[in-house]
């Protein structure tokens, strides 16, 4: 399994429009490509860092993680909305460690 997020700073002024369709499309075409499982829009509440949002999605495997790379939508969303529209983010990828 491997656990895909992203914590993210928005351009959009807290509280927009903008930024509520920004969420919800991010959550409507990411969360509907195939493989992807257990997917979340998550906003931050820690003073610990000024990201104000995250995505956290769960793949069966590198496959099903590499599919959802190369996916057309994945691909145009990328291109059409997080690059225009995200300020600064921060990727993880986890993978459970074994007991």
């Amino acid at each position: 399994m491997i656990r895909h997020t992203v914590a993210f700073r928005l351009k959009h002024p807290a509280g927009s429009e903008l930024e509520r369709l920004f969420l919800a499309d991010g959550r409507r075409i990411l969360g509907a490509i195939a493989g992807v499982r257990n997917f979340e829009a998550l906003q931050q509440v820690s003073a610990k860092n000024d990201f104000g949002y995250g995505f956290s999605m769960e793949f069966d495997g590198q496959a099903e993680y590499q599919a959802y790379n190369d996916h057309p939508e994945h691909v145009a969303f990328v291109r059409d909305r997080w690059i225009p529209e995200v300020e600064d983010f921060l990727e993880i990828d986890y993978v459970p460690l074994p007991d």
